[in-house]
């Protein structure tokens, strides 16, 4: 693509060149990209659309465009991407966050906030929690950045991964209360906790192959492989929860959107009760939290 003289032209041959490329999000990963590529703001596209760009921003655009039109995501061209209004960086061996995970975030900020745990007080003090399969750290460390005085323990069956989110806990400056280990599910895990979330790999095995392409080739098969029926990762937190959550405390997961009435059966099977599932915005399920039952319960 020649380079257009103004951040205008930019714009727009950008965002006909993606849309080109048949992509539904043209308009915003076009002005994602050439925000990025020229070091300008949302509001310099709109007001100084006329302003000259350089033209190594121009080139450097033009590679990420056709990265883009290859399918490959805006995050993993940049390396960031944006969850809960903060910024993380991404790995080969993270997901990148997505907007209906902010739903697991909403669930655990809600049951903390109300006084639903027990000893626990609507800035988190009191409260230790667990992220299973942590990734970028986006969930561990957006709770802890909400609730300013909670503890947590952040765990990865990627080393790559514990690595990234640890960076990420940094920059955040949650790095202090906010502990790492590599492991799967259980085996790293000491003492109980008051609240444990989990985004799991959740897509059933021979599903993968048939994914979007963003998906199948950009995100790792260990993060998305949730066994032969999706269910594998929910029934191994499950089967040692009682040991790590205290009575009264939540357990809250991520689902994919079919998979409400089947996590909400192993919830009731493992002895939770309040077993809720919470929605994402397009009124899918997206979300299962459970209670751990006291003995008198």
């Amino acid at each position: 693509m020649s380079a257009p003289a103004t951040l205008g032209a930019l714009l727009a041959a950008a965002r006909r060149r993606l849309q080109a490329a048949g992509l539904d999000t043209a308009a915003i990963d076009a002005r994602l990209l050439v925000e990025a590529a020229t070091g300008a703001s949302r509001l310099d596209l709109l007001a100084a659309a006329d302003r000259q760009v350089a033209p190594d921003a121009a080139v450097r655009l033009d590679g990420w465009l056709d990265r883009r039109a290859a399918g490959e995501p805006v995050g993993r061209i940049l390396g960031t991407a944006s969850f809960y209004g903060l910024d993380f960086a991404l790995g080969p061996d993270t997901l990148e966050p997505r907007p209906d995970t902010e739903v697991l975030v909403e669930t655990a900020l809600a049951a903390v906030r109300s006084g639903r745990l027990p000893g626990v007080s609507p800035d988190g003090a009191g409260l230790r929690l667990l992220d299973i399969g942590t990734g970028t750290g986006a969930i561990a460390v957006t709770l802890l950045v909400k609730l300013p005085a909670a503890r947590g323990l952040a765990t990865d069956l990627s080393a790559g991964a514990v690595a990234v989110a640890r960076d990420n806990a940094a920059r955040h400056g949650a790095a202090d209360r906010l502990d790492f280990a590599t492991g799967d599910v259980w085996q790293p895990v000491a003492g109980r906790f008051g609240l444990v979330v989990s985004n799991p790999p959740y897509i059933a095995s021979d599903v993968i192959a048939g994914l979007d392409r963003e998906v199948r080739l950009h995100d790792p098969h260990l993060a998305l492989d949730g066994g032969a029926d999706g269910l594998d990762v929910y029934r191994a937190i499950l089967a040692g929860l009682h040991d790590h959550l205290l009575p009264g405390g939540l357990l809250a997961v991520e689902i994919g959107w079919d998979q409400g009435a089947a996590v909400s059966d192993l919830f009731a099977l493992a002895g939770l009760g309040t077993i809720e599932v919470h929605r994402d915005l397009g009124g899918r399920d997206r979300v299962v939290s459970g209670v751990m039952l006291s003995q008198s319960d």
